[in-house]
């Protein structure tokens, strides 16, 4: 089975006007450690980030809390020898560290061990309880003033946490919401995309494939449209996220087979009805 052709050209979707980002990523969370950092398979990570910048994929997700602050560090390494401007980078604050000052020196700390200038997009990795939304949101906007990032978003944010962290911005806007969605988690969906999508936002998708999970037979429906459509089951899945409007996704993968595999799902489109057959049959 043709897994990726030679002459694929990435896509990209529109994040703000004038600028857009891959519509697959790269997604890093595992890469340099979990929670603690991991060196064991740094090369390995490094040239499987490298391979995926090559093949058009230039939006790399990332966050301090990976790896204990060393997934950034690999980042850096790997983006050394391309132009900054031709790379989309994303970073995320830690929800211990939404307070401003927190938040500020969370952000020099990711510039730093990403040895950078700049990142493309800050998120708040996850809403927290304690530490008052208006607060972050003064972080963020510090950072736009000081060019540390060029645009502000959130993650892991319902649609009312997002009305109110905009409430309290005031000429940057939230350009994007990265949650857990999949073919297996579509409880996005039913309010969220909609939701981001009349509002401008980009859900940018984490965990598409469910850790393996959509990438091999043994569902019905999706065993079918790999047949139909001649493309392998990881193919299909993210496919089925891609399609739809405001909708990128940023499977991981240290394997360079595998990204080739994933860069397959762009250049082509489920049918509408495959795509609502597949969504139901997942429910």
């Amino acid at each position: 089975m043709l897994l990726v052709p030679d002459d694929l050209v990435m896509e990209f979707k529109e994040l703000v006007k004038g600028v857009g980002i891959s519509t697959l990523g790269l997604g890093t969370w595992g890469m340099g450690g979990s929670r603690t950092p991991d060196t064991s398979r740094n090369s390995e990570e490094i040239s499987a980030l490298r391979a995926g910048i090559e093949l058009g994929v230039t939006h790399i997700d990332t966050a301090e809390m990976y790896g204990g602050g060393h997934t950034e560090e690999l980042v850096g390494e790997a983006i050394r020898p391309y132009r900054r401007e031709d790379l989309f980078i994303t970073t995320k604050v830690w929800t211990t560290n939404l307070r401003y000052k927190d938040l500020i020196a969370s952000m020099i700390g990711s510039l730093k061990r990403l040895d950078v200038e700049y990142v493309d997009l800050y998120l708040v990795h996850w809403p927290s309880s304690d530490i008052p939304l208006r607060e972050t949101m003064k972080g963020l906007e510090h950072c736009v003033a000081e060019g540390y990032t060029r645009f502000i978003g959130v993650s892991n944010f319902s649609s009312s946490l997002i009305a109110e962290a905009q409430s309290y911005l005031g000429e940057n806007r939230l350009v994007a919401n990265q949650v857990r969605y999949s073919l297996k988690e579509q409880a996005p969906r039913v309010e969220l995309v909609p939701y981001c999508q009349e509002n401008g936002l980009m859900i940018v998708a984490y965990r598409p494939l469910e850790r393996g999970v959509l990438t091999g037979p043994g569902h019905k429906v999706l065993d079918e449209l790999t047949d139909k459509y001649g493309k392998t089951h990881s193919q299909i899945s993210l496919n089925w996220l891609i399609t739809q409007e405001n909708v990128t996704a940023i499977p991981k993968t240290s394997n360079i087979e595998h990204l080739k595999e994933n860069i397959g799902a762009i250049g082509w489109k489920l049918s509408k009805d495959d795509f609502e057959r597949l969504r139901k049959s997942f429910h």
